[in-house]
């Protein structure tokens, strides 16, 4: 239980913002799958229990969870592994466990575990400048999960762990000349990527972003649906299930991937707006807890925690707008998915962790 001073530190705003992008969520999934549906109420009780998880997150100190990073970084290694061998198969990729009462995503819960070990491996340190040594570890206990995770297939999400790695280890004090080593390094090995490491499907959707209409009706038809959606709402929206597009289910996998899309539609410009507004309170109130955070180790776990949030949320939007290749990466807090919004909640749960103890010793 926590002790009755830190109650006085509790980030109420942050929760309140947080908890409007649940509710907002939560009506958009009610309006793609037309009503209380088996995916509305698990979407109710993946917000419950994430609820749950945020609060439990804050409750013991972080320093404490972080002394414990290793015991997390192995569950997750072997969460990983298991999915592997009897994880459960759906829409041609492998990435869930069945537990019986729900499927569970490990993949989900890597971004705050990263974010933790990662925290505690440079968080101690004294030194102004990021080590050669510090960086190689923090490379390689990112590389590990990345690449399982990259075998479900499930890159959308790998992807999303190379901001923790590249923000954290920015903040520690890495060398600018190493950042535009790795850009330079990341042209030259793009071709051999392509070549070799992109699947077809993977390559057919970049060749869609970049010309959708080559394809309208097969690997362009997402890409020019989610554009249609966006921009039919105009500036007040057609009204709450009143869209053509998510209700008539011309936008495949509205209430997942495409549910900013759903949102401009129906609550239109000013919709937007508000959540946006939403999503940048989030944002800031996150930054402003690891600015007053009394450690490193706390501001480079909200970093952490931060800069996937952030990564996810600026891709999901720019996808929905046509603006970026269509990859399934859900819209954190807003998006259907248990998994998903029981990480991001015990992620957030970390951050509010950090900013309630800033007073102690």
């Amino acid at each position: 239980m926590l002790e009755r001073r830190l109650y006085y530190h509790i980030d109420w705003a942050l929760i309140a913002a947080v908890g409007a992008m649940c509710a907002i969520g939560l009506a958009m999934i009610f309006s793609t799958t037309g009503g209380p549906t088996r995916q509305y109420w698990t979407q109710i009780y993946a917000v419950a229990l994430g609820m749950g998880v945020m609060f439990a997150a804050m409750t013991v100190d972080y320093r404490s969870l972080a002394d414990k990073s290793h015991l997390f970084f192995i569950a997750l290694i072997l969460a990983l592994v298991a999915v592997m061998f009897v994880g459960s198969r759906q829409m041609g990729a492998q990435r869930w466990l069945d537990l019986g009462v729900f499927n569970l995503q490990p993949s989900e819960f890597a971004k705050a575990i990263i974010a933790l070990v990662l925290a505690k491996l440079l968080g101690e340190s004294r030194r102004p400048v990021l080590s050669n040594n510090e960086l190689f570890m923090a490379i390689v206990l990112t590389a590990i999960p990345l690449l399982l995770i990259a075998q479900q297939p499930d890159l959308g999400t790998a992807v999303t762990l190379l901001p923790i790695l590249l923000v954290v280890t920015f903040a520690a004090g890495l060398p600018v000349k190493y950042l535009g080593a790795m850009a330079v390094l990341a042209v030259l090995t793009a071709p051999v990527a392509w070549s070799f490491a992109l699947k077809d499907y993977q390559k057919e959707r970049i060749e869609t972003f970049l010309d959708p209409e080559q394809d309208a009706r097969g690997a362009g038809y997402q890409q020019l649906q989610a554009r249609i959606t966006v921009g039919s709402g105009g500036l007040w929206g057609k009204g709450f299930r009143q869209g053509t597009q998510g209700q008539l289910r011309f936008l495949p996998v509205a209430h997942n991937d495409f549910i900013f899309s759903v949102l401009a539609e129906e609550q239109g410009f000013a919709g937007v707006l508000v959540v946006l507004g939403l999503y940048l309170f989030v944002i800031m109130r996150s930054l402003e807890a690891a600015k007053l955070s009394k450690d490193r180790l706390g501001a480079y776990l909200v970093l952490g925690v931060l800069s996937t949030f952030t990564f996810q949320v600026i891709y999901n939007i720019t996808m929905s707008a046509g603006l970026a290749p269509v990859k399934g990466l859900t819209l954190p807090l807003m998006s259907y998915g248990g998994s998903s919004m029981i990480a991001t909640l015990g992620g957030f749960g970390l951050i509010l962790n950090v900013r309630m103890r800033r007073f102690t010793n």
